[in-house]
C-alpha cells in the first residue's frame, strides 16, 4: 500500500480506519460527536452507495455463461496510469472512455472556521476465484474451469471485495495545504478444500493483486459569502503494474472498481450543483468534475452529504422502500426481473448459484419471497396529492359572429364536484377535461407559445439527460403542450434539423423540454400542423 502523504508526521493509516491528520490521540468530545453524525449521515446514503457500487456487477440471467456477463467492470474504474495512457483517450466528459486512472470531485459548501471534513472513498478489488482439481496422489493441482464434487458445482470466476477509506482532516488544515493520503489495499490469497468420500478432490483459490491508490483533498476560500469554500477530492490509481502490453482483464486486476466518494463531517452544508443558490452559480460553474457526478445525498432538504458516483444521478436519490434487495441492474423493473429470475431452468439455477455468491443470494431471496412482499413490487402511488397546475393562457376566444346553436337537449344537473375554478385532481374521471395538447398556450418570456411555434432549445446544463447537450441552441417546432400529473408541463418538440422528425412524428416520438428550457423565436409565428418543410416534404402531425 503506498505510503502516502498524510502531513504533520501522521502514520498512514489502514483501510476502513478513520484517518485523522496528525500523531494519533483520543478524540475530543465535540470531534466524537462530528464523526458520529457523518457516520450516520453515510449510513443514510449506504443502500444508494451500495446500488451504485454493485451495479452491473453481475446481470441477469446471472449465469457465467451469459455473454452479459463476460465484460465486467463498466464504472468508476481506475486502472493503473502506465495502462491507462498507452490504452484510452482523454475524454473527461460523459461520454468519456469507461476507464481512466483518476477521478476528481468538487463541490462547494459553507461551513464555520473549525468545521471537520470527512470523506469516505469506496471501490471494489477485483478477486480471481478459480477452481482447482487435485492431480496425482500429491500435491499437484490443476486449474479448471468447471468442477463439480458430489454433484456441487463449482466455477472459474471474477469475483469483488468491497473496501472503504474513512479520511478525516480539519478544514483549517486543508485550507493551509492539501493534504494526500493512501487509499490502496492489500493483495491475498485464500484456499478452501473441496472434499469427497474420498478425501479432499480439489479446492476453490482466491486471489487478490494490491492495489496501490491515494487520494489528495483539497479546500480554498470562494469569493462571495463568508464561510464559503470549494472541495477538492482526487483518487489516483499509481500502481506501476502491468505493463502497457497487458490486456484488460490483466489491468483490471490491479484497478479501483465502481470508485465513489462520501462527502460529510461536522457542520459542512454543501451546495447542490444541479440547481445551486444564487451566490454559488458562478462558481458552480467552474467547479471540474472528471468521470465523476456529485449530488446531495439523504432526506430531501438535507444538505450534510455529497454522493459523488460514476453515474449519473439526482440530488438525494433513494432506493424505493418496496425494493426488498439489489438485483445489479437498475434499468430494470424489480418485478419483471424477479419473475425472469423465477422462470430459470434448475440447471440455469444450478450454474446461477456456482457462479457467485451475490447470484445465489439473489436466487434465495426471489425463491423465499413472499407474496405481500412480490405484490408491493408492483407499484406504489407516493403522493397523490396533485401540485398547483400551471395558469394557461386561454385559447382565443370564437368571434362575436360565431354564435353557437341551440340545443334541444335538457340542461345537465349541477355537478357535485369541485367548486369552481378548483381543479379535478387527475385520478378522478375527468380530471383531463378542457386538457387539449394541440391547442392548449403557455407562457413563455411574454410570449403565449403553442402548437407550431418555433424555439430555440435552452437545456439546463447540469439536467438529467446527458442527450440535453447535443441539443443546446437547435430550433425545434412545437407540436403540443401537455401536462403531467403532478401539475407540471412540457412541451413536445421536433427538432428541425433532424432527418427522422417526420417519422418521429408519425409515430408520435418527441423531444420533451419544460418551458424554462426553451426560447420563443420572436417573430417566427406560427406554423399550420400540415405543411410543407424546407426540404420539400410535407409533414402532417396528430395530437
Amino acid at each position: 500500500m503506498d505510503a502516502g502523504v498524510c502531513g504533520g508526521g501522521a502514520v498512514a493509516p489502514v483501510v476502513r480506519e478513520v484517518r485523522v491528520d496528525g500523531p494519533a490521540q483520543a478524540a475530543p468530545a465535540q470531534e466524537q460527536c462530528g464523526r458520529s453524525a457523518a457516520d450516520a449521515d453515510f449510513a443514510r446514503v449506504r443502500a444508494v452507495a451500495d446500488a451504485i457500487c454493485y451495479e452491473g456487477y453481475l446481470l441477469y440471467p446471472y449465469r457465467r455463461s451469459s455473454p452479459k456477463n463476460r465484460v465486467r467492470w463498466q464504472f468508476g474504474v481506475l486502472v493503473p496510469r502506465v495502462w491507462a495512457e498507452a490504452h484510452l483517450t482523454e475524454q473527461p466528459g460523459v461520454s468519456g472512455a469507461a476507464e481512466s486512472w483518476y477521478q476528481q470531485t468538487e463541490c462547494l459548501f459553507e461551513a464555520v472556521p473549525d468545521a471537520v471534513l470527512r470523506v469516505r472513498v469506496r471501490y471494489l478489488q477485483a478477486q480471481r476465484k478459480t477452481a482447482e482439481r487435485r492431480t496425482g496422489a500429491g500435491d499437484g493441482w490443476e486449474a479448471v474451469e468447471t468442477l463439480d464434487v458430489d454433484g456441487a458445482l463449482h466455477l472459474t470466476f471474477d469475483e469483488a471485495v468491497p473496501r472503504e477509506t474513512d479520511l478525516e482532516v480539519p478544514l483549517t488544515e486543508l485550507l493551509a495545504g492539501e493534504r494526500t493520503y493512501p487509499v490502496g489495499a492489500p493483495g491475498g490469497l485464500e484456499t478452501a478444500p473441496l472434499t469427497s468420500a474420498g478425501g479432499t478432490v480439489g479446492r476453490i483459490v482466491r486471489r487478490r493483486h494490491p492495489v496501490r491508490a491515494r487520494t489528495t483533498l483539497r479546500a480554498e476560500r470562494l469569493d462571495g459569502p463568508e464561510g464559503t469554500y470549494r472541495l477538492t477530492v482526487r483518487t489516483e490509481n499509481t500502481d506501476d503494474a502491468p505493463s502497457p502490453e497487458a490486456s484488460r482483464e490483466v489491468a483490471l486486476s490491479h484497478a479501483l472498481l465502481a470508485t465513489h466518494t462520501l462527502l460529510g463531517g461536522d457542520r459542512p452544508r454543501f451546495c447542490s450543483l444541479i440547481d445551486p443558490p444564487d451566490w454559488a452559480a458562478t462558481h458552480t460553474r467552474a467547479c471540474r468534475n472528471v468521470r465523476t457526478f456529485p449530488v446531495l445525498a439523504g432526506e430531501e432538504g438535507t444538505a450534510r452529504t455529497m454522493f459523488s458516483s460514476p453515474i449519473l444521478l439526482g440530488d438525494h436519490p433513494q432506493v424505493a422502500p418496496e425494493s426488498p434487495g439489489d438485483l445489479h441492474d437498475a434499468a430494470e423493473i424489480d418485478e419483471i426481473l424477479s419473475l425472469r429470475t423465477l422462470l430459470l431452468t434448475d440447471e440455469e439455477k444450478r450454474e446461477a448459484r456456482a457462479t457467485d455468491p451475490r447470484a445465489a443470494a439473489i436466487l434465495d431471496r426471489v425463491e423465499n419471497m413472499p407474496q405481500e412482499i412480490f405484490a408491493q413490487l408492483h407499484g406504489a402511488m407516493r403522493s397523490p396529492g396533485p401540485a398547483q397546475p400551471l395558469q394557461l393562457a386561454r385559447p382565443p376566444r370564437p368571434a362575436q359572429h360565431e354564435r353557437a346553436e341551440p340545443s334541444d337537449a335538457p340542461s345537465a344537473a349541477p355537478s357535485a364536484g369541485p367548486a369552481a375554478g378548483e381543479r379535478i385532481p387527475w385520478w378522478r374521471e375527468g380530471g383531463d377535461e378542457g386538457l387539449s395538447p394541440s391547442t392548449d398556450r403557455v407562457p413563455i418570456d411574454g410570449v403565449e407559445v403553442a402548437r407550431g411555434h418555433r424555439v430555440r432549445l435552452c437545456p439546463r446544463g447540469r439536467g438529467a439527460d446527458a442527450q440535453d447537450m447535443f441539443l443546446v441552441g437547435r430550433t425545434a417546432r412545437v407540436e403540443g403542450v401537455f401536462h403531467d400529473v403532478d401539475g407540471s408541463v412540457h412541451l413536445a418538440v421536433s427538432v428541425e434539423d433532424d432527418p427522422a422528425a417526420e417519422l418521429n412524428a408519425w409515430y408520435g416520438r418527441f423531444c420533451y423540454f419544460r418551458p424554462d428550457e426553451v426560447q420563443p423565436l420572436v417573430g417566427a409565428g406560427t406554423a399550420s400542423p400540415d405543411e410543407e418543410r424546407s426540404d420539400g416534404c410535407h409533414r402532417t402531425v396528430e395530437a
